[in-house]
């Protein structure tokens, strides 16, 4: 089931997320849910927060190749376990704040640690796009947006416009 997504301003965005101790078949069923809202909007990750729900769980799938088989994750509690030196600069996006992307530097490796839907723990090490995907939503956890990595006149000036967004959105339902 699609999840309608919180739009930039919103408290919840800004939270830090609970760690999730109890696998029950509500949040397997989230986390399906998730991917469903991912896919369509179109995006290459989401985070709880995102959909309103502020436990530590987060999805992607970075695969973009035409042909290539897809690839979800749902990954509870992820946490970088450890990053390299060398960065990256990816231009990012996020499905909260749609319509503006910022070049953003991150570790260009991680290791990251997660428990799937099963409960069993996975480790593993990703570059490239994974890696700034997963530092990017595992930010929304902590209630981190890329845009706080900006200057704080372009992050202003983004919040502005999002405000204005959401004004506009809720007379166009009205």
């Amino acid at each position: 089931m699609k999840r309608p997504i919180l739009l930039h301003p919103d408290p919840r965005l800004k939270k830090l997320c609970t760690p999730v101790t109890d696998m029950t078949d509500e949040l397997r069923s989230l986390g399906d849910d998730m991917l469903a809202t991912m896919y369509d909007a179109p995006g290459i990750g989401l985070a709880a927060p995102q959909v309103g729900v502020l436990e530590r769980l987060i999805v992607l799938d970075c695969v973009k190749a035409e042909g290539e088989a897809p690839r979800p994750l749902i990954m509870f509690n992820p946490e970088i376990i450890a990053s390299s030196e060398e960065t990256n600069v990816y231009e990012e996006g996020c499905l909260s704040i749609p319509e503006h992307f910022a070049d953003v530097t991150r570790p260009a490796e991680v290791q990251v640690r997660w428990i799937d839907r099963d409960g069993k723990e996975h480790t593993e090490e990703m570059g490239g796009l994974w890696a700034t995907c997963v530092q990017h939503e595992i930010d929304h956890l902590d209630g981190k947006l890329f845009i706080d990595y900006l200057k704080p006149l372009r992050r202003q000036m983004i919040t502005r416009k999002m405000t204005k967004l959401k004004r506009e959105l809720a007379r166009e339902k009205s």
